[in-house]
């Protein structure tokens, strides 16, 4: 933190939530890339890893708001401070979201694993996407990290890419589906995981959008982009 306060506790108070927001990160991301590798090498362990972090993924979520409610009842923050608080607790609820997804990518790709089809269809796009997509969540901890409203607003122009990703992967999945009627069972696997995929680059925005609320005092959800790079750099 930049601003220090006239209690040192208080200091202490939001750094100590600030590490558990980024402890929280860090497990989500450990989901995102196991779920990611077990589509990449049907390798049925790696779904497994993601599966058995979920319990403690919302555990977290729950202990880190209540500390934020703790904080805010004790100290009363104003302004930036509030600021702060409020945005950790909308961007834990994105994070254990963001491992919800990560789950649904497991899960499914157990189904995939055991899809005598699953090598018919060529899924580059979801490859992509998903590399892009954890890219874009590791981004936006570090801008949440360091208060950087610019690099924040970056991630937002990332999602465009994600979500362009996503529509051409869908068009092909549409074409295997009409060829061949037998892949429709894989095929909707496949999509699930894509949709997924593209929900986590959209918690990643969030996440970013919340930084830049943070840093700037601005609401900058539900803006276009030029307006929102605007917000971000001011001085």
């Amino acid at each position: 933190m930049t601003v220090k306060h006239l209690s040192s506790q208080f200091d202490t108070d939001l750094t100590d939530i600030c590490t558990e927001v980024l402890q929280m990160g860090g497990l989500v991301e450990a989901q995102v890339q196991s779920a990611i590798r077990a589509l990449e090498t049907f390798d049925v362990a790696f779904a497994d890893q993601v599966i058995a972090a979920e319990a403690r993924v919302n555990r977290q979520e729950i202990e880190i708001d209540a500390h934020c409610s703790n904080i805010i009842a004790r100290r009363q923050p104003t302004a930036r401070d509030l600021r702060l608080l409020l945005a950790i607790s909308k961007s834990i609820t994105n994070l254990e979201r963001v491992g919800d997804e990560a789950y649904k990518i497991a899960k499914r790709s157990k189904r995939i694993i055991g899809e005598v089809a699953r090598s018919t269809i060529e899924f580059s796009e979801i490859r992509r996407s998903a590399a892009l997509a954890a890219e874009m969540l590791r981004k936006a901890l570090d801008a949440f990290a360091r208060q950087d409203s610019t690099s924040a607003a970056a991630i937002v122009r990332d999602d465009r890419a994600l979500d362009e990703e996503f529509r051409s992967f869908v068009r092909k999945l549409m074409s295997y589906m009409m060829e061949n009627p037998k892949l429709i069972s894989v095929s909707l696997d496949y999509l699930f995981i894509a949709k997924a995929i593209e929900r986590i680059g959209d918690h990643a925005t969030n996440i970013a959008e919340f930084t830049i609320y943070v840093a700037k005092g601005t609401d900058v959800r539900h803006i276009d982009q030029e307006a929102l790079e605007q917000e971000a750099n001011k001085p």
